[in-house]
């Protein structure tokens, strides 16, 4: 088994996955925002002036910039591994995007997320996300 912990923490952790991708999908900074703690990072190393972005005011705002970009975007994430000790989830995440730039051109790049998730008043958030490019642009 590659995910050790309780089966509520480990479907809540999923569910997070699945909410950051429903709300990169459907483009609303609400349902996405909501998925990231108060004081959390996020690293995204290949993009200038987004190495790292930190709080979540800060990450949304960047986020809705970089959205910008992108007239249509599709995302899946699937869970690679989740280790939990307590309130704290290490979880490898992969991600799988269609997405069309400004000019038309259609990238299909894939990406693992390295994670670091905590339970913020009994709901599971990302503190940390570092991303790194696998596949493509």
């Amino acid at each position: 088994m590659t995910s050790k912990g309780n089966i509520e923490d480990r479907l809540a952790v999923r569910e997070l996955l699945e909410q950051y991708a429903d709300g990169v999908c459907q483009r609303d900074p609400d349902i996405w925002g909501d998925t990231w703690a108060e004081d959390s990072e996020w690293n995204m190393p290949h993009i200038p002036g987004m190495e790292k972005t930190v709080g979540r005011e800060n990450i949304v705002k960047g986020w809705l910039e970089a959205m910008k970009l992108f007239p249509f975007v599709h995302m899946v994430a699937t869970p690679g591994r989740l280790r939990f000790e307590g309130d704290t989830c290490y979880a490898r995440t992969y991600t799988s995007e269609v997405a069309e730039m400004q000019d038309g051109e259609v990238i299909r790049p894939r990406g693992q997320y390295d994670d670091i998730i905590v339970k913020e008043r009994g709901e599971w958030r990302f503190k940390q996300r570092s991303f790194k490019v696998l596949h493509g642009e």
